[in-house]
């Protein structure tokens, strides 16, 4: 593992479990479902168990699903977990609700929070730790990204909208783009706030970054890792599936 230098700061992983997965499919969400052998979610649980600076960690769940036996067997570590059914209708309220409850519950409002998709089981301790020392109680905050690779080309919006084979418009410079993963690590309160005026303004907002970014903040980017991906569609899994098989045996 990475550095483990004294940080002087709380740290505190929240990872949103509210979504269904409706485009993988499967009787459970996609968090729950047997991925390698084991639980999809409890990759990412592992990953943050194992760092030294993560002091617990919370998830909100959907109301109907927080005594799910499910989510028992995913408990494997000495740090506190807590399930809570705080799980909205977007992931933005789900995180939002979380948040409220963990301050509710009397953390200090200045601790920090990595926010972290639970559908990115490739992440690892020392991608997080990674994330947590070069943030170093920075005000900004901060996220893992990957600079831009590959050459991006803009579609024409009405083929798009009417479902046709769209056309190239035009090529998009790379040269500043980065693709945003998670954790992305941010003092509670702040993103807290920022949420619920994100919230408020019905904005666009698809991250907890965006939201910080509406607030004012200009969080860091810190570069993450091609195997820190998102499993949205089946063949993201198979992708994963053959990643944790190499590397969890």
């Amino acid at each position: 593992m990475g550095s483990t230098k004294q940080i002087k700061m709380k740290c505190h992983a929240l990872l949103p479990t509210a979504g269904s997965g409706l485009r993988l499919g499967g009787e459970v969400p996609k968090q729950f479902q047997q991925l390698a052998g084991r639980p999809m979610l409890a990759y990412a649980m592992e990953a943050f168990m194992q760092c030294p600076h993560i002091e617990s960690i919370w998830l909100g769940v959907s109301p109907g699903f927080v005594d799910h036996p499910l989510l028992k067997n995913l408990i494997n570590g000495n740090k506190p977990v807590h399930f809570l059914p705080t799980g909205g209708p977007t992931r933005q309220e789900t995180v939002r609700n979380t948040l409220a409850a963990m301050l509710e519950s009397g953390l200090d409002q200045n601790d920090w929070v990595l926010v972290h998709d639970a559908a990115r089981p490739g992440i690892t301790p020392d991608l997080i730790e990674k994330l947590i020392t070069a943030v170093g109680g920075k005000k900004a905050g901060g996220l893992l990204a990957i600079p831009l690779a590959d050459t991006l080309k803009q579609a024409d919006l009405d083929s798009v909208i009417a479902g046709n084979i769209p056309h190239s418009e035009k090529t998009i410079p790379r040269e500043h783009l980065w693709q945003a993963q998670t954790p992305q690590m941010f003092a509670i309160h702040d993103l807290y706030e920022a949420l619920v005026n994100a919230i408020r303004l019905e904005a666009d907002i698809t991250d907890e970054a965006s939201a910080m970014e509406l607030a004012g903040f200009q969080p860091l980017l810190i570069e993450g890792a091609t195997r820190n991906f998102k499993v949205t569609h089946p063949a993201d899994w198979d992708l994963m599936q053959l990643l944790l098989q190499s590397t969890h045996k």
